[in-house]
């Protein structure tokens, strides 16, 4: 068993929620605990937050000099145990989920596994073969769950 595994040797999973915006499609806690836990490889750390257009622009201008709020943003402080946040933009989210014609749902959960294998180390900006590794880890995941290959 992994040191801090849970039972059965499964990684353990500390999770906080937060919601600083409003939306009848936001995922319950329970949702993103599942989801979460479903693409931990390691021991995580992690909060969650849930957040508006105004607020996603401001930390991806911040700390991607992107001017423009994107779909998730993924902070790594540490890698053993991983901790991280993960911060939804929920406009954007909805948005793409309406572009792709797939329930917010199925996305909310592929944003919340990319965001969680990001926190583990997987970088599919870091060429053509981790992306592969990381996007068949994605369709995996959420193939569990019953979601369709998000790509």
């Amino acid at each position: 068993m992994r040191h801090g595994a849970g039972l059965g040797g499964r990684p353990s999973l500390s999770l906080a929620v937060q919601y600083a915006c409003n939306s009848e499609a936001l995922p319950s806690r329970a949702q993103v605990r599942r989801w979460a836990a479903a693409a931990a490889e390691n021991v995580v750390q992690v909060t969650v937050r849930f957040v508006d257009a105004k607020e996603g622009k401001s930390l991806n201008c911040e700390f991607r000099g992107k001017d423009y709020a994107t779909n998730v943003l993924s902070f790594s402080y540490a890698e053993d145990p991983v901790v991280g946040d993960l911060v939804l933009c929920v406009p954007v989210v909805l948005s793409e989920a309406r572009e792709q014609r797939k329930a917010a749902a199925a996305h909310f959960a592929h944003m919340i596994v990319h965001g969680m294998l990001h926190l583990q180390g997987y970088d599919h900006e870091a060429g053509k073969c981790e992306a592969e590794r990381m996007e068949m880890k994605e369709r995996t995941v959420l193939a569990r769950f019953g979601f369709a290959d998000p790509y």
